[in-house]
């Protein structure tokens, strides 16, 4: 595992078995929540289909954690660190225009994947967000379903929970943490195959067999040793129940 997300690794079995009333997570101090924006480009002529935007957005949240930058001395360090320490809260907001091309100025990684562009900014207190961002809106992040065929086996995937029905700005939250905690358990070696493909993977609705066979259910230990599977709980923020699985990542291709 790389060293900045071993507290993730830390935490992850852990959280995994809690009940469910004890994953929603309440901040005592809004001064101090940390979260890092996740901006997409939906355009009002040209959107975007939804499973590039929600691939960029996976690759894109993974690609800030493990940038140089990030490293112990580098200028993300610090802001990087402290918001791993906590709880990894994400938030989606929409762009377009001038306003997305004011957010490339801010401290992040963009991606542009399958004619969908996000860009990913470094986290910070979100009481501390500058203008550029606070304008954005969080709401109208969906896009209607899309069918992007069958997944290729030479990534890692990220399978969206079929009974739980999530926006794109949501989904494009819960597969940013899929692919970080994914990169929190894999080995040194594998990371780096990873980085070397531009941290690619693919997102896809799973089908309910799917979803029954890997999801780790009370072991998930086992389902690591067996599928290559981890899970992320969502917290219940926004839009579903505190506890809920909305996406497994399963190690492939590295």
């Amino acid at each position: 595992m790389t060293d900045l997300l071993a507290p993730l690794a830390a935490r992850y079995a852990s959280w995994l078995g809690l009940p469910a009333e004890a994953t929603a997570v309440v901040e005592t101090d809004p001064a101090e929540v940390r979260a890092m924006p996740v901006v997409l480009r939906l355009e009002k002529a040209t959107p975007p289909e939804r499973t590039p935007l929600l691939e960029a957005a996976a690759t894109a949240a993974l690609a800030v954690c493990l940038d140089q930058r990030c490293e112990p001395g580098g200028p993300w360090h610090e802001p990087m660190r402290d918001w791993l320490a906590g709880h990894i809260r994400k938030v989606s907001r929409r762009a377009r225009g001038a306003h997305w091309d004011a957010v490339q100025e801010l401290p992040g990684i963009t991606v542009d994947h399958g004619g969908a562009q996000v860009r990913a900014l470094l986290p910070g207190r979100v009481a501390d967000l500058p203008k550029e961002v606070t304008r954005l809106q969080v709401s109208g992040t969906d896009l209607p379903a899309d069918e992007p065929g069958s997944a290729p086996d030479d990534v890692p995937l990220l399978l969206l929970n079929p009974e739980v029905p999530m926006t794109a700005g949501k989904s494009a939250a819960q597969v940013g943490h899929g692919t970080m905690l994914l990169a929190s358990v894999l080995d040194a070696a594998e990371v780096e195959r990873w980085r070397q493909r531009g941290f690619a993977c693919a997102v896809r609705e799973a089908t309910p067999q799917q979803w029954a066979e890997l999801a780790p259910g009370d072991d998930p230990e086992q389902a690591w040793r067996d599928h290559g599977v981890i899970a992320v709980r969502d917290a219940g923020f926004t839009e579903i129940a505190p506890g809920t699985i909305t996406v497994l990542a399963q190690k492939r291709g590295l």
